[in-house]
């Protein structure tokens, strides 16, 4: 027994936790390392292995982990890519036939709840969940742990509200002891099973705000052991030092001092790499003085000491000292290193020595040029080099090439047979971004990744029409077609060529990719159409393995044999989990709408109806609203900002292209190289029909919105939604409002990347598009702001941060045409001829109803307090039918406009 600080005495209870062996957390336990490398999002490795479904290999990861002393593991199958409940069971089952993993416990880790639950009904032993939180209000909390505790699990518990994310001692008291009470007096969750993250942010970063970041955590670790009985407190340890990322010295001795303290104060588990660790006593009592104070927020000038002390830690000034040792080596190693590191200052002087070393020009490309290519390749292929990496070794082998063409070109005319020795390459590719979409950076990077492993590409470019695809691919004897596309509409331009690459009775393989496209959609609607090899490939690391594959002779049937049996598995698979679900007729789902309450919801008025245009609007105000996760996942980087500059993985190569990112998002800036526009109008309006929304200018019916509502049959009490439904009905007579808009940072992001590429900088250019894309969705959010603020004025108090704004906890949603709640890119033409697009900001629409400039942004504006986010899911041939006759329109043509993946079969 012990006794609390009234005097109480408190029955002592430990956590229990267990894989085929017992883990108790007792006052004696040591510290508690979570193993985190089986986790997608903090093991590239382990997330590249899970996408090839190597889940042997994968679980060779998980043995490493406790080999190497982790106590519990944590796994996680959070990513787009992956199906991941399904890769989530088949591991864990995987892991109860592996005794020497399965010895410990398991965290089954994930954003999802779903997943979460399926990995609760197979795991054995007693697990940890991670995580909960109160940050979608209590019902969602509840609910979910009475499931945790009926599994009998663990859980962690975020300090994160409905607010935000405890940033302080006080939020970090105030959200634990809220989440205690309601789960020991209202849920009855036993409290030795709950584990709290208290957020571990980093300090010395120089900002005010964060001076008390290690302190406040660590003050919030003792006040909940002390008051919350039975409980844990966990964290991942390595985000304290995120300021001194690249300084190894200062943040091991950064992480042992937190470790130290924290351990002090009652923090008994978390994710710590051992490696990232110095022995307390061990580190030097000058460093160990600057790291505490600013730990401990001992001084008001800890930072800026521990700043300047750092400068002087040996091996921290190496990285800033040019090392051109490299350059006394041997002309292939040179020429190797250069293509390996992207170094392009000495390539034109190599290569002259090449040539001069060499009978032909062309022996230079085939020799010593393709020698260090085939190690870029190989690091590559190994995972020992990062996507940016590889497209800067493409781009001195560029410059090289390029410096050699005019000796190429010269001894052709002195060879009268025009023969001066030609090299094989490995294959010939076509790439081609379809019809009327615009979209192009992945399609860029698998074709450089793909060059720099010997393959020619035929590129076409965008928006290009399927008879130019087959011809060009006809008339240059291709051996791979690959298309890319982003918009909805994309899909069915790919199943169209697949019918005609069999109707015209072609033999190549067909690759397919770009973010709308998946496995699901290749194996059920694309692969049917053609009897030839079809293959979805979901990243650019993955392209040169394919086409390998593909390419070879010797192997070549059976890879493509086992394709077609997996696609045709698949499709069986999909389609009885399509015919298993339950859907509503359209009027059933109508009858079951979500009811607002019209008779007490506030509507607010805009402060500023009708159309409002924004030009000369200074792009810098842009750059806090930037978020960076997907600009980092553009390049095949995966992890969410600011930790992926950290990651043990890819941290490196993440950090040094962010730095060339803010390079030229400064020249940019300083520059004046993209402009950027905006339109938006907000109006009054009503629902009528149900699923239509009036939209009035100026007094007088102006356009209709139609909206679709979802028809899969939901359990008691769960309405099936449509847009509509968060604003008014006409029959109430209350004025109701919404709003629309297009924005564009467009504007001279073409002109740029034909500038870089001039230069053979596919680098740069493939960078400016990606900077583009991120201002563009800055500007959707810096504006989306402004509205709510001020233009339409509902949230004039509101004051969120980034982050905040990144995870929409804003009041009301700002939907987009073609995406989840309304994929039916049809209304982005009504988006247009209600504001004038177009005319008043020259943003266009192709075709295929994308936009152009390709970095712009259009939706909606909701600003009822109860509109949510939400996914249509499956629809039916009936709601199909009535969509088509409101619209006025053909039902083939109002079927072109969706994504055929939400079609019920």
């Amino acid at each position: 027994m012990t006794k609390n600080k009234s005097g109480q005495s408190i029955e002592k209870k430990y956590l229990k936790l267990s894989g085929l062996e017992p883990l108790v957390v007792t006052p004696d336990t040591n510290f508690i390392n979570v193993g985190e490398r089986t986790n997608v999002a903090g093991s590239r490795k382990f997330l590249r292995l899970i996408k090839e479904e190597k889940f042997d290999e994968a679980l060779a990861i998980a043995r490493h982990q406790v080999e190497g002393g982790a106590q519990v593991i944590d796994i996680n199958m959070d990513d787009g890519l992956i199906d991941g409940k399904e890769a989530m069971v088949r591991f864990l089952n995987l892991i109860v036939s592996e005794p020497d993993i399965a010895r410990v416990p398991i965290m089954i880790d994930s954003s999802k709840w779903d997943i979460i639950e399926a990995g609760l009904q197979v795991v054995q032993g007693k697990c940890v969940v991670n995580s909960i939180s109160l940050k979608e209000g209590e019902e969602e909390f509840i609910k979910h742990a009475k499931l945790i505790k009926m599994y009998g699990a663990a859980v962690i518990v975020m300090a994160f509200d409905e607010v935000g994310q405890a940033d302080n001692y006080e939020r970090r008291i105030e959200i634990s002891k809220r989440s205690y009470d309601v789960l020991v007096d209202q849920v009855g969750f036993p409290p030795e099973d709950i584990i709290f993250d208290l957020n571990i942010f980093p300090v010395a970063t120089g900002m005010e705000e964060h001076r008390k970041n290690a302190i406040d955590f660590i003050e919030a670790t003792r006040w909940v052991r002390e008051n919350l009985p039975h409980c844990s407190v966990s964290g991942g340890v390595s985000n304290v030092s995120f300021s001194f990322r690249g300084n190894n010295v200062v943040r091991e001795a950064m992480h042992s001092v937190f470790l130290y303290h924290a351990i002090e104060a009652g923090m008994n588990m978390g994710i710590v790499n051992p490696a990232m660790l110095e022995v307390y006593d061990d580190i030097p009592k000058d460093l160990l003085e600057y790291v505490e104070d600013v730990i401990l927020d001992r001084r008001e000038d800890a930072t800026e000491r521990l700043l300047d002390f750092a400068e002087t830690v040996k091996g921290v000034k190496k990285e800033k000292t040019v090392d051109l040792s490299w350059r006394e080596e041997s002309l292939q190693d040179r020429i190797t290193r250069a293509l390996v590191k992207g170094i392009d200052e000495y390539v034109e002087e190599d290569v002259e020595e090449a040539r001069q070393s060499l009978s032909k020009p062309i022996e230079v490309i085939e020799g010593p040029l393709m020698t260090g290519m085939n190690v870029v390749g190989d690091l590559f292929g190994s995972g020992k080099m990062f996507l940016p990496q590889v497209v800067k070794s493409a781009r001195v082998m560029k410059k090289a090439v390029a410096y050699l063409l005019p000796f190429i070109e010269e001894e052709k005319k002195k060879n009268a047979t025009g023969d001066v020795g030609g090299s094989d390459s490995a294959g010939k590719v076509l790439m081609a971004t379809v019809k009327g979409d615009v979209h192009d950076i992945g399609k860029n990077i698998v074709s450089v990744v793909l060059g720099c492993n010997n393959y020619e590409i035929v590129d076409l470019g965008v928006m290009v029409p399927p008879e130019k695809i087959i011809q060009t691919a006809i008339d240059e004897q291709v051996d791979i077609i690959g298309l890319s596309g982003l918009i909805t509409p994309s899909l069915d331009e790919m199943v169209y060529l697949a019918k005609e690459m069999e109707r015209k009775n072609f033999k190549i393989p067909l690759l397919i990719g770009g973010a709308t496209t998946s496995k699901a959609h290749t194996a059920v609607k694309i692969d049917p159409q053609y009897k030839n090899a079809v293959v979805h490939v979901n990243d650019a690391s993955r392209a040169v393995t394919v086409v390998g594959d593909l390419l070879n002779k010797r192997s070549n049937q059976k890879y493509v044999g086992d394709i077609k049996e997996d696609y045709e598995k698949f499709r069986e698979g999909f389609l009885k989990r399509t015919k298993r679900k339950e859907y509503l007729s359209i009027q059933e789902a109508r009858e079951n709408k979500y009811k607002v309450d019209w008779d007490t919801t506030t509507i607010k008025k805009p402060n500023k109806l009708g159309i409002h245009v924004i030009e000369n609007f200074d792009i810098t105000t842009l750059e806090p609203y930037i978020d960076w996760s997907p600009f980092f996942r553009s390049w095949d980087l995966h992890g969410k900002y600011p930790k992926i500059l950290e990651d043990k993985v890819v941290g490196e190569q993440a950090t040094v292209l962010f730095k060339d990112a803010q390079e030229l998002l400064k020249r940019v800036f300083d520059e004046k190289l993209l402009s950027a526009k905006a339109i938006y109008g907000l109006f009054e309006a009503n629902t009528i029909n149900d699923d239509d929304i009036q939209v009035y200018a100026d007094g007088a019916p102006a356009v209709i919105f139609r909206t679709l509502r979802q028809q899969l049959k939901k359990y008691k009490g769960k309405p099936n939604l449509a847009l509509a439904d968060f604003i008014a009905p006409a029959d109430r007579e209350k004025k109701d409002y919404i709003g629309c808009f297009c924005v564009s940072t467009g504007f001279g992001t073409q002109e740029l990347a034909t500038a870089f590429e001039k230069e053979h900088d596919d680098y740069n250019s493939i960078m400016i598009k990606a900077l583009a894309d991120r201002l563009a969705e800055a500007f959707a959010e810096y504006l989306h702001e402004k509205v709510r603020k001020e233009d339409w004025g509902y949230a004039v108090d509101e004051q969120l941060s980034n982050d905040e704004l990144i995870k929409e906890t804003y009041i009301g949603i700002r939907p987009a045409p073609g995406y989840p709640a309304c994929p039916d890119h049809l209304e982005k033409l009504t988006i247009w001829e209600l504001l004038k697009v177009k005319e008043e900001i020259g943003v266009a629409l192709t075709e295929s109803i994308a936009m152009w400039p390709a970095a712009s942004v259009s939706g909606y504006y909701f600003g009822n307090k109860e509109a949510s986010y939400f996914g249509l899911g499956k629809i039916r041939e009936d709601q199909l039918k009535d969509f088509a006759e409101r619209k006025n329109v053909d039902i083939a043509y109002a079927r072109k406009w969706l994504n055929p993946n939400l079609l019920e079969e």
